[in-house]
């Protein structure tokens, strides 16, 4: 609410909501598109105590705000009544450079999956705790708490694809709803009946796909197919139902489009996926899972240490979406998964290294760190551990992997494996209860893979994790550019470099093109005309801002120092053409690392400024910025010197 003044103020100024026509911004500034730019008060706006400055460029009308743009864009928006937008290019920052095939796929599985991980976490607790009461015999099967404990937590699962069909529907650009209803038609609980009755026909005799038929569709034939708990069929269904209704919603006129277009998506689809996309998602469900299953038994022990000991490795990169539908589809195929069984242990692993840590460091700002992450850690929530401790320190988390490994070895030839979807951690213990033949060999091994990976880990980590050495200090860096409220480090009378990420000629910041940055508004600096299109990491720090068209980047040094890196002029609106980013938000990063790529002749070509402004926003919290005299600067060469 602080902003909500401000934004009423800006409102007013540029000459109401009725003289907006499209409202969006960048990296530093709100873009306004203005039916009439004389009835704007631009004067006001410059005097006002929140915005920076006006321009007005490119038929924009600009109001610079700085690195908490977001904040006022939203008080914006919901002051004027506008409709939220994307950021400039938000939705096209994959130039089809960066993102490979599997990188698309991890991404539209994370946003399928994501919304509905807690209700999946949270019921396949219930069905796991329901099954180890059985087993221990605190509760029948056929008691009415284990009837209604098991409702609850099946449930949710039994019905999955209609979830799905919500979030998959709505990635893919359809209407959720819609997602819901082709999903709700594929599990209605009339058609398991059918398959009860006489077959009219088989297809695909004597092969592996051999199916009787029971009913047909306007004369087609149609495999009947059990879609409860499915997770690839309804994926495809509404991928393809979503170019269906956009197709629809370009013909069908505006005045019956509500109701019509619904109508005929469903119409089209739902046939469509009961004759073809729903048998032939479901016979690759199968094989993935049948896949899967001979691997790991064709190699149990190779199969716990490769998957155990990458686990950690995976979830950094964010690659381990990947195998979240695997996951889920041989829960739905066979009623248990061996796959992320193995990773069980990587938790208790982690939780390990960071107790190992503790124990030998001798840095109290460590040791207070430590306690919470090894909390968290227990309930399988290891990011604090990670990224605040074991990674930075770098041999505490070689040592959780390699003991990690040895746990996901051990589940795997003890055979243990998991028969409900839950959270990660000890909570996730009895999700390993068969409920068929309670509690087995495999949820001893399970057992004995987590105190193994645990004390393993603990021990590696105090004796060769490298503790009470130099890395020690670099948990605290982590600490203070991972903070939300980063402050300067600079002690009296130290100072600072930053080295130049691009090569290039300098230009004066006077000098620079825009007025924002050449009045030193958005903070000092130095400019540079690029001779090669290559950003480069010009301090040790974390990506705190990347924006979407990839044009500018904010980095935050291990010291406090806060950098802005510009690429040319306006650039925000190429839209993210020319550029490809290595990189993103949040991210570490070292010195010399490629950030960025820009294609310097096409961005020219194109009528815009490649002279790229370098600045430390919060240089008034930190001393005196002075810029080198070089002229021709290499990448790497000194650049900015900051002094207390």
């Amino acid at each position: 609410m602080k902003y909500e003044q401000l934004a009423k103020d800006i409102i007013d100024n540029v000459g109401g909501k009725e003289n907006v026509n499209r409202l969006s911004h960048c990296v530093t500034r709100l873009r306004f598109v203005l039916k009439d730019e004389d009835k704007a008060n631009t004067e006001a706006l410059k005097e006002h105590d929140g915005v920076v400055t006006v321009m007005k460029s490119g038929g924009q009308y600009q109001v610079v705000i700085g690195n908490h743009v977001p904040d006022v864009y939203k008080a914006v928006v919901s002051e004027g009544g506008f409709e939220s937008e994307k950021p400039e290019n938000e939705g096209n920052n994959d130039d089809g450079k960066k993102k490979g095939i599997f990188a698309k796929f991890v991404d539209i599985v994370s946003n399928i999956f994501i919304p509905i991980l807690p209700f999946l976490m949270a019921t396949g607790i219930i069905k796991g705790f329901n099954a180890l009461f059985v087993a221990l015999g605190w509760l029948e099967n056929t008691s009415g708490t284990y009837l209604l404990l098991n409702a609850i937590g099946d449930g949710f699962f039994t019905f999955l694809p209609i979830f799905l069909g919500y979030t998959a529907m709505k990635k893919f650009g359809g209407t959720p709803f819609l997602g819901m209803a082709i999903a709700a038609a594929l599990v209605h609980p009339s058609l398991p009946g059918i398959s009860s009755g006489e077959s009219i026909m088989t297809l695909f005799g004597g092969t592996a796909l051999e199916s009787d038929v029971y009913i047909a569709f306007l004369g087609i034939p149609v495999v009947l197919m059990s879609y409860t708990s499915s997770v690839i069929p309804i994926i495809f269904a509404t991928y393809f139902g979503a170019k269906v209704e956009k197709a629809f919603q370009k013909i069908i006129p505006t005045v019956v489009k509500s109701f019509i277009v619904p109508f005929l998506t469903l119409l089209v689809i739902v046939p469509l996926t009961f004759i073809i996309i729903g048998p032939i998602s479901t016979w690759l469900a199968q094989s993935i899972g049948h896949g899967v299953d001979w691997l790991y038994q064709a190699a149990p022990l190779v199969s716990g240490l490769i998957i155990g000991g990458l686990w950690q490795v995976l979830v950094i990169f964010g690659v381990h979406w990947g195998l979240v539908p695997i996951y889920y589809n041989n829960l739905a195929v066979s009623g248990s998964d061996m796959l992320i069984a193995m990773t069980f242990a990587a938790s208790f692993a982690q939780i390990g290294a960071v107790l190992g840590v503790w124990m030998k460091t001798r840095n109290q700002k460590l040791k207070t760190l430590s306690l919470p992450a090894f909390i968290s850690g227990i309930f399988g929530i290891t990011e604090p551990a990670i990224y605040g401790i074991t990674l930075p320190l770098k041999k505490p988390f070689i040592m959780s992997c390699i003991a990690s490994a040895i746990g996901g070895a051990i589940i795997a030839v003890t055979g243990a494996a998991l028969y409900s979807a839950g959270p990660t951690g000890i909570l996730k213990i009895p999700t390993f209860v068969n409920p068929d033949h309670g509690i087995d060999g495999g949820f001893y091994g399970m057992l004995i893979s987590i105190v193994v990976a645990f004390v393993l880990a603990f021990v590696l980590t105090y004796l060769f994790g490298g503790v009470n050495k130099k890395e020690d200090s670099k948990v605290d860096k982590v600490e203070e550019v991972t903070n939300n409220e980063v402050k300067a480090t600079l002690n009296e009378g130290e100072e600072t470099k930053v080295v130049s990420p691009l090569k290039g000629q300098t230009v004066p910041l006077n000098e620079v093109s825009d007025k924002v940055f050449a009045s030193g508004a958005m903070g000092e600096g130095i400019g540079v005309l690029p001779t090669e299109g290559k950003v480069y990491a010009p301090v040790n720090g974390v990506v705190t801002t990347l924006f979407p068209t990839k044009h500018a980047i904010g980095i935050t040094s291990d010291e406090g120092v806060e950098i802005l890196i510009h690429v040319g002029v306006d650039t925000v609106q190429l839209e993210g053409k020319h550029f490809t980013a290595y990189i993103e938000q949040g991210d570490r990063i070292n010195t010399g690392k490629l950030l960025v790529e820009f294609d310097v002749d096409k961005i020219k070509e194109a009528g815009y400024d490649v002279v790229t402004p370098i600045i430390i926003t919060n240089h008034a919290d930190l001393g005196k910025v002075v810029t080198t005299d070089t002229t021709n600067l290499e990448v790497g060469e000194h650049l900015i010197t900051i002094k207390d």
